[in-house]
């Protein structure tokens, strides 16, 4: 039985979810999209798509500026983890691999580059992978700067208009199912990303 005053995981995450929703009816809700989605591809724990949702569902008419502003902002931030892979990334990796992610991880990421590329980023900017780790990766590894921008642009892209036209389709409906089953989306992505681990081992 759970002891009184101590939460389950998922609820501190829903709280972090819902502390990033409260943005969306702020007067500079664009940019802390903006900025949600930059800092997204760096170190930050909550996809923007949830915040995207909710400023698609305030103002539906700008579902598609909005999309366009998230995979801007995303890609940049996924050019600074690049940048900060290339040239820093030996003075700060421990803190990454302490807080961020794990090192067998970011070692497994790297055979994965050697065997897939530009694929292996467009996999990582469209599905729940964590970009994150691709982002930073990319710039250790030398990956080709165009290629990495063509696939974070792609992928990154693909991924926020199809969440933009979902909302612009279905509306309110979106925003009712993940908050009715925020629990088991949280699971079934964690059971995505422990899925991608283990492939990548």
């Amino acid at each position: 039985m759970m002891q009184a005053g101590v939460l389950p995981w998922w609820h501190l995450h829903r709280r972090l979810y819902d502390w990033v929703l409260s943005f969306a009816h702020c007067r500079h809700a664009t940019a802390a999209l903006f900025f949600l989605s930059f800092i997204e591809s760096l170190f930050f724990p909550i996809a923007p798509d949830f915040f995207l949702i909710a400023l698609c569902l305030e103002h539906r008419q700008k579902s598609w500026f909005y999309a366009l502003m998230t995979t801007v902002a995303s890609v940049i931030g996924g050019v600074v983890a690049y940048w900060v892979g290339a040239t820093v990334w030996h003075h700060i990796s421990s803190f990454f691999f302490q807080h961020i992610f794990s090192e067998q991880l970011f070692h497994s990421v790297g055979q994965v580059y050697r065997e897939w590329g530009f694929w292996a980023i467009f996999t990582a900017a469209f599905t729940p992978v964590p970009y994150k780790v691709f982002t930073i990766t990319a710039g250790v590894f030398e990956i080709s700067f165009l290629k990495f921008i063509l696939a974070s642009l792609i992928g990154r892209g693909a991924r926020f208009f199809l969440v933009a036209t979902l909302i612009w389709f279905f509306g309110q409906s979106v925003r009712r199912f993940i908050d009715k089953y925020f629990n088991l989306i949280t699971l079934a992505v964690l059971a995505v990303l422990l899925g991608a681990f283990f492939l990548l081992n």
